[in-house]
């Protein structure tokens, strides 16, 4: 439950967060989750051009997942201690300066390091989503948030394509330059643009870090919504990385008939304001059982598509994002909701669980295609949306709406 004094800072700030600065907010999240995503399809220009082995190379996108998950545990939840906007543009200028070293680094170790850093310095995405939803009015958070989170998917799907095009036409050191100017003029603007805020809750670091586990046992709505999205970007995250594989050994798209494949799949990305519009009308149960229908069904065409072609991976990709995408913006919705002072660390928890999800999906995609092809991957991927409505039916649906 919301305090008086958070509600009232709230409302103060809500006036501020005008339609320009939604787009703003939106178009920064995606540019700042993309840095999480440019190297993933091109290590294999980045290992023989720093003189990696192939186990090196792969260390590339790992060091940078542990970074970002480190980074959501240990510096997100300062967001509910430290003033927002400079903890925000502290963390953009560490990636700034990460991504420019890793377009000018040679040596291996060096660039494994700078991998690291750009994962961890990321999570100031993590830091603009709650300041957002401090802003915003409680009538339209669920609508504010949606419209931000579809700039962060859209910056999760594009930033692979848009990586490997650009790698095929200016090398890879380009790519890390250009995000490095990219992330400059977003966090300039941003500085410019949004307003401050200073979070009321005092408190040590270590009492902020030792809060989190107090937040996760008595909010069972954190919970139930944490395992639900988790599962669903799991699949979402398996069905992205397999099917570039697919689409290649199977129909032998190029490289930039897969970036198409991406963007049409990015329609998915619409669902985001529709969620939140159906949260704040008081939806979010009957929502969240469409999200989690729609995220099993969406891989019915999948294990078929051999009749149906491409077409049928198009649709699959279309309604799968659809269906995380608004998942996730109705979790996001009522964690909010929960306890004000505490959204920087609710985030923090909500996007872990997600990020674990994430990555697990991701580590099961080659070894799936490679002992059971699509059709195994796509038998899993259906399996995890599955488990999360189950769970939903029978144990969670109480917990599917926090009271705001």
């Amino acid at each position: 439950m919301s305090t008086p004094s958070s509600t009232a800072d709230d409302k103060k700030h809500a006036v501020k967060l005008t339609q320009g600065l939604i787009a703003l907010f939106a178009f920064s999240c995606g540019a700042i989750v993309a840095n999480l995503y440019y190297a993933q399809p091109i290590t294999e220009l980045i290992g023989p051009s720093l003189h990696m082995s192939a186990g090196s190379a792969s260390l590339i996108v790992a060091l940078t997942q542990i970074g970002y998950a480190l980074g959501l545990f240990f510096i997100v939840p300062l967001g509910d201690l430290l003033e927002n906007r400079k903890l925000m543009v502290t963390t953009a200028l560490v990636s700034i300066a990460s991504l420019g070293a890793a377009s000018l680094a040679h040596a291996p170790g060096m660039f494994l390091a700078l991998s690291f850093l750009i994962g961890f310095s990321s999570v100031a995405v993590q830091i603009l989503i709650p300041l957002a939803a401090h802003l915003a009015p409680d009538h339209a958070r669920g609508r504010i948030v949606g419209t931000i989170m579809s700039g962060l998917l859209l910056g999760i799907l594009l930033a692979r394509p848009l990586s490997s095009l650009v790698a095929d036409h200016f090398g890879w050191r380009f790519v890390f330059a250009a995000a490095a100017v990219l992330m400059a003029l977003v966090t300039s603007i941003l500085a410019l643009t949004i307003p401050p805020r200073q979070p009321e809750h005092k408190a040590t670091y270590a009492e902020l870090i030792g809060s989190l586990l107090h937040l996760v046992r008595t909010m069972p709505v954190l919970r139930h919504r944490a395992l639900y999205q988790g599962l669903m970007f799991g699949s979402f995250s398996l069905f992205w990385t397999a099917v570039p594989i697919e689409l290649t050994r199977h129909y032998g798209l190029s490289q930039s008939a897969i970036a198409l494949f991406a963007l049409v799949g990015a329609i998915g990305a619409t669902s985001a304001p529709v969620a939140g519009r159906l949260a704040d009308a008081g939806h979010s149960v009957r929502a969240t059982f469409i999200a989690l229908v729609a995220g099993a069904l969406s891989f019915a065409p999948a294990l078929i598509h051999p009749a149906f072609g491409v077409y049928g991976l198009v649709v699959t990709g279309i309604v799968l994002d659809f269906a995380v995408q608004m998942n996730m913006v109705l979790g996001q919705r009522e964690i909010y909701g929960l306890h004000a002072p505490s959204r920087g660390r609710l985030n923090a928890l909500y996007m872990t669980s997600i990020f674990v999800g994430g990555a697990i999906g991701s580590a099961l995609a080659s070894t799936l295609y490679e002992h059971g092809g699509w059709t195994l991957v796509a038998s899993v991927a259906l399996a995890f949306p599955l488990i999360s409505f189950v769970h939903f039916l029978l144990i969670g649906r109480p917990h599917a709406h926090g009271k705001a």
